[in-house]
């Protein structure tokens, strides 16, 4: 029984004063209430009584979103602003002794730094410069807050609001300039229109220009192709014609005709000579007058009874 009890007063005496510290957390330990040393993580062993944890600090980078703060402006516009401010413990020593109450430090230095930041801008400026105003304030709280271990890392302001009539003048003002941007868009879509419907127009009279050239070609070489065929049958005539004449004269060479024969051949093409439109004709010199050719004929109708 003895053996039992001895035991667990030996487990709570070991859960009471060894800690195991964790990596995200630092253990200020005080020796009779002076500062003995600082437990980062691992196994760590106290004396009873005599040590003590005296507070136990969070080594993460740390969010503070503090109250919305009135700050007047160069031009004397009043609004207000509230910031966000990201923030680490790199000393927990000085941290826990260095001030009483470091969140509400950095509070009143914010407030203090942001009105002085402010106060030296215009509206206008102060509605478009944040990434300044950031800047500015993260540059005094950093070096304001090193002397107790804490480490700023990023100051953000969240919202600035104007006054309610500056609001609505604001917002009559972007109004206006939706109004105005739409307007150009507008107008823009419409000249692309038009744009669009004159290279229309013009591709169209372009395409009626370039068929109507094309059926003008076709049509001439129609025309030309129509005249070419045109001649080669008359040629075709005329050379059928031609040798057609020359069979007969050949045929006619071949028969041996006579004076006779010839004769009345003349007289044939004298005749066909005579029955055209021509109002001059031409009688060959072989046809002394036109008495020896009646002579001529009137001899051979008695000699051929038939061609009477």
């Amino acid at each position: 029984m003895m053996a039992f009890v001895f035991l667990i007063l030996v487990i709570v005496f070991l859960g009471v004063n060894v800690r195991v510290v964790p990596q995200t957390e630092a253990y200020i330990i005080e020796r009779l209430g002076a500062y003995l040393g600082t437990w980062l993580v691992g196994l760590h062993f106290k004396i009873p009584v005599v040590d003590r944890i005296a507070a136990v600090v969070s080594l993460k980078e740390q969010i503070k979103d503090f109250r919305p703060q009135a700050v007047i402006t160069r031009d004397n516009v009043t609004m207000t602003i509230d910031t966000v401010v990201f923030y680490q413990v790199t000393d927990p020593k000085a941290y826990v002794y260095g001030v009483e109450n470091p969140i509400l430090a950095i509070d009143n230095i914010t407030t203090t730094t942001l009105r002085n930041i402010i106060g030296e801008l215009e509206l206008d400026e102060t509605l478009t410069s944040r990434d300044v105003i950031n800047a500015k304030m993260r540059s005094v709280l950093d070096a304001a807050t090193g002397a107790w271990g804490i480490k700023v890392h990023r100051v953000e302001v969240k919202n600035i609001v104007p006054p309610a009539e500056i609001q609505e003048s604001m917002e009559r003002q972007m109004k206006a300039e939706r109004e105005k941007r739409e307007s150009i868009l507008r107008a823009e879509g419409e000249k692309q229109a038009a744009i669009r419907v004159a290279e229309g127009h013009k591709e169209a009279v372009i395409l009626n220009a370039e068929a109507e050239k094309k059926s003008a070609i076709l049509i001439a070489e129609a025309n030309r192709e129509a005249a070419i065929r045109e001649a080669e049958g008359e040629a075709e005539a005329i050379l059928k014609v031609q040798r057609a004449t020359a069979e007969g004269l050949k045929m006619l060479k071949s028969a041996t005709p006579d004076n006779q024969v010839i004769a009345i051949k003349s007289l044939e093409t004298l005749a066909k000579v005579a029955d055209g439109q021509a109002t001059k004709i031409i009688i060959p010199s072989e046809l002394q007058n036109l008495t020896a050719l009646a002579a001529s004929l009137s001899e051979i109708v008695k000699d051929n009874p038939q061609l009477s």
